[in-house]
């Protein structure tokens, strides 16, 4: 091969790459887009329930199309909003997730943190993620206003706080039991509590019909991990919910998830699955998340999501 042929190819390999990366940045990160999932899981007599899930939005004050996008998500009517965590990704984050989520007011809704709910963006060598090296290092004192966006969502709008809690709730006249943790990935979770929340739960809930009626037990977390998915199925968990994984960010079309920045495994690091723990099982959803650190702003063949999830009764 001659030296202009060999220059020829890699100017082609360097425009493709550029190209690829001008796509990323300012195409895919921006293409929002409503991921749609059915599941046949209560009594047969029950009302559907419309589940958002919404994950990983790292708002930065500035991001209006992601604002507006969220806002847009009304249309669905959810009757119950699930918030798997790292909402912030700004020091003035907190004012555009309040504008994001100021059309929810009136949906019930339950929360858990990820670590950027505590901690700002850092820059960070994306190549650390193959390794799982060198991005988990915490920073001493958090700097981002979690008591505030607690204030937010617990108070003004009055979603459940489920880091390392239980709850429950009657929802169309289902009956809803939620376990939820701290973020796994910096060991916030406090599994070895859950048992004997789950128990008193059980024990001291009083439902509106005292006559005995199913109970769909779900679990929210942050990240992924192995430990506290098996934790929530060995609970009686039905449907777990989870982002943190931002479905690989960067991708290979039609590959599962090169990184998922956890123990997971790659191929359920986006989608719904069944998450086994011996004989027992339960649905797993996974949310790519809407947002990008604002120090690796792109994504390529992995969309920013949010997701919507019909619960409809079982077919007998």
């Amino acid at each position: 091969m001659t030296r202009r042929a060999v220059a020829g190819t890699l100017g082609a390999v360097a425009t493709a790459g550029l190209a690829t990366l001008a796509w990323g940045v300012f195409v895919e990160r921006n293409r929002f887009t409503v991921r749609h999932e059915t599941l046949a899981v209560l009594e047969p007599d029950a009302r559907p329930i419309t589940i958002l899930h919404l994950s990983d939005l790292h708002m930065a004050p500035w991001q209006r199309a992601k604002q507006d996008f969220v806002r847009s998500l009304a249309v669905y009517e959810p009757d119950l909003i699930i918030d798997t965590g790292d909402n912030l990704g700004h020091l003035d984050g907190l004012a555009g997730v309040r504008r994001a989520l100021e059309p929810f007011g009136d949906a019930a809704g339950v929360f858990v943190h990820g670590s950027n709910d505590f901690y700002g963006p850092v820059l960070k060598n994306p190549f650390g993620y193959f390794s799982d090296r060198g991005h988990r290092r915490p920073k001493l004192e958090p700097d981002l206003d979690t008591a505030a966006l607690d204030a937010y969502l617990g108070g003004e709008l009055g979603w459940f706080d489920l880091n390392n809690g239980v709850r429950a709730i009657e929802l169309k006249g289902t009956r809803l039991e939620f376990m939820g943790t701290g973020d796994a990935h910096r060991g916030w979770d406090r599994l070895g509590e859950l048992p004997g929340a789950i128990e008193e739960l059980r024990e001291n809930v009083e439902w509106s019909d005292p006559e005995p009626r199913q109970v769909l037990t779900i679990g929210v977390t942050h990240a992924p991990y192995r430990r506290v998915l098996d934790a929530f199925v060995s609970q009686g968990a039905d449907l777990i919910f989870a982002g943190h994984t931002h479905g690989g960010q960067v991708r290979i079309p039609g590959r599962p998830a090169l990184v998922t920045n956890c123990d997971i495994p790659h191929a359920q690091a986006q989608g719904l699955s069944v998450w086994r723990t011996g004989v027992h099982s339960a649905f797993l959803e996974v949310s790519a998340g809407l947002g990008t650190s604002i120090y690796a702003p792109v994504r390529f063949a992995c969309p920013p999501e949010a997701i919507v999830l019909t619960l409809t009764p079982v077919q007998l």
